[in-house]
């Protein structure tokens, strides 16, 4: 075992260096390696950006020479590094200076808020970002322009809900944007109007787009200070890889961004970037194919939308709303007009990659038909993002296409203080179905949808096995069925993460020839009880062979 260990190292530092030794090993862990042939290790040795060995510490530590950093893990537990399959990444570092929402549990808090926050930016200048929840209000009711009007007087306002997929403008942003009670809805969208048939200010969907459109661009500095920020939220939480599903053509700003950390060497997670599935062919006329790139930045994804979100109640579903009985939701136009299928096609044919998101039923319903009608579909890694609302009869044609349900369990323990007033109790058991969708042969991903949830690998993993929802009312979980095992929740943060990526055979698991990407954590997730993983911590974080995160156990 030793003189195959030597050899396989080696033979990496004749390829890569000339070190003598191994860069790197951690030894005396407990390392789940993401290889159901042998789930367990106690040690890894790297030499610079790839893993050369895996096995006990007696065998690892041999691989030692004076200049290799040897890091005892006193028992710790050591992951491959996690993968986010859905995040909105740069937008998520802007989220992180913009005003914060999410947590303001009172019409008045709300204000507040955004009121501080005028005070702190120059006058004219636009306010947004916010997440915020009117699902924690009681009564739970929609924010309007009265309640901001007065306090930020000077600044355009809009500040979306969590979820994306609605947002509140104040008066001087409608005015702007010349949305009065003349305004018709437009297709896909709404807009909410009070008793009198004024616009109350919240827009849903499409209804966003004339006050989006008047919000200024950021400057490329800008955007980079917010790349910046959000890979350094990435490093502490331990993801190592993440698939952008960005936001319009701003992807292609946030490619320039990429590009540029990536010259200088900065990139510390590895990129796999969607832009909307409406610009394949500016990828076609490039020349780009599904996951072109290098090692940490790749192209070729395309992500389009079929609804709305639940939240809004805009997702498209057989059967409307509980609490709107002549309301099931708002398809795209573009899947009622056959630009869609046009647009699968077309990437189908240029090899590009396709994502979409889908929320009810009907909406996946529709994308799967879409899908399905491809040729050799089961072979096309085609992903449904989010996936959310599903019935037996689409389980198992996600199982048969093989279509990616591409999930963030966070949602399920959010939406579920609420989903069932929305839906009723029959079809919310088919909510984020993940024990469903892994039995009948399915493949689950998992990520975060950051900014609209936290992006925290740790708390998605305790949201798929526990299905605790974030209120406590739900101690045994919330459609405690579908819960899943902790192996089953990292598998999908890591191996099947991978596979999503057409990463599989460099990331996503602690293998000989793999890329140095490791996560070590603070507690061991197998035997501590599952309650208590949202309070595990990443100690470190490496990528590439390169430590991107040291926790400080005094500042945590």
């Amino acid at each position: 075992m030793v003189l195959l260990l030597l050899f396989a190292l080696a033979g990496a530092t004749t390829a890569s260096s000339p070190q003598t030794g191994a860069t790197l090993i951690l030894w005396n862990g407990k390392i789940w390696t993401g290889d159901p042939q042998r789930r367990f290790a106690e040690a890894v040795a790297i030499v610079n950006h790839r893993i050369v060995a895996v096995g006990t510490s007696d065998e690892i530590r041999r691989l030692a020479v004076p200049n290799t950093e040897v890091i005892d893990l006193n028992k710790r537990l050591v992951t491959p590094g996690f993968i986010d399959n859905h995040v909105h990444f740069v937008s998520g570092g802007f989220q992180l200076a913009s005003v914060q929402l999410r947590d303001a549990a009172t019409p008045g808090e709300f204000a507040r808020r955004i009121a501080e926050y005028a005070k702190t930016v120059p006058k004219g200048s636009w306010i947004t970002g916010g997440d915020w929840d009117h699902e924690l209000w009681n009564p739970v009711q929609l924010p309007s322009r009265d309640l901001i009007d007065k306090i930020a007087p000077h600044h355009p306002v809009f500040v979306s809900r969590l979820d994306g997929h609605m947002a509140l403008a104040n008066s001087m942003a409608l005015r702007m944007a010349g949305i009065t009670r003349d305004t018709a809805d437009p297709a896909g969208g709404t807009i909410v109007r009070d008793g009198q048939g004024e616009p109350t200010g919240v827009l849903k969907d499409n209804a966003m787009d004339p006050v989006s459109l008047l919000i200024p661009s950021p400057s490329p500095e800008q955007r980079l200070r917010a790349a910046r920020a959000a890979l350094r939220e990435a490093a502490r939480l331990g993801v190592t890889s993440f698939c952008d599903m960005s936001s319009g053509d701003a992807a292609f700003d946030d490619l320039r961004a990429y590009q540029h950390l990536d010259r200088e060497g900065t990139l510390s997670s590895r990129v796999y970037l969607f832009v909307p599935l409406r610009s394949w062919k500016r990828l076609s006329d490039a020349g780009v194919e599904r996951a072109f790139g290098g090692d940490y930045l790749r192209i070729g994804g395309l992500k389009g939308f079929a609804d709305g979100s639940l939240g809004s109640s805009t997702a498209w579903f057989f059967e409307p709303f509980v609490d709107q009985p002549d309301h099931s939701g708002l398809r795209m136009p573009s899947l009622g007009n056959g630009e869609m299928k046009s647009w699968v096609d077309g990437a189908v044919a240029r090899e590009l990659h396709v994502a979409i998101h889908a929320i009810g039923d009907r909406a996946n319903d529709g994308i799967l038909s879409i899908f399905e009608s491809q040729p050799d579909v089961s072979q096309r890694r085609f992903r449904i993002e989010h996936a959310q609302h599903l019935n037996p009869a689409l389980i198992k044609r996600f199982a048969k296409s093989r279509v990616i349900a591409s999930m963030q369990p966070y949602h399920a323990i959010d939406d579920g203080r609420w989903a069932e007033k929305k839906i009723g109790k029959k079809r919310a058991a088919g909510t984020y179905a993940f024990r469903s969708l892994i039995d009948a042969g399915a493949l689950l991903t998992f990520g975060s949808d950051w900014s609209v949830a936290p992006l925290d690998p740790l708390t998605g993993i305790y949201a798929a096995v526990t299905r605790r929802t974030i209120d406590g009312k739900n101690p045994k979980g919330w459609i405690p069925e579908q819960k899943i095992t902790v192996e089953e929740a990292l598998r999908s943060y890591t191996v099947n993460n991978a596979y999503a990526m057409f990463r599989e055979k460099d990331v996503g698991t602690i293998a000989a020839g793999m890329l140095a990407d490791l996560v070590i954590l603070s507690d061991d997730l197998f035997s501590i009880p599952s309650e208590n993983i949202e309070s595990v911590k990443v100690d470190m974080t490496i990528v590439g062979g390169r430590i991107t995160h040291r926790r400080d156990s005094a500042a945590d």
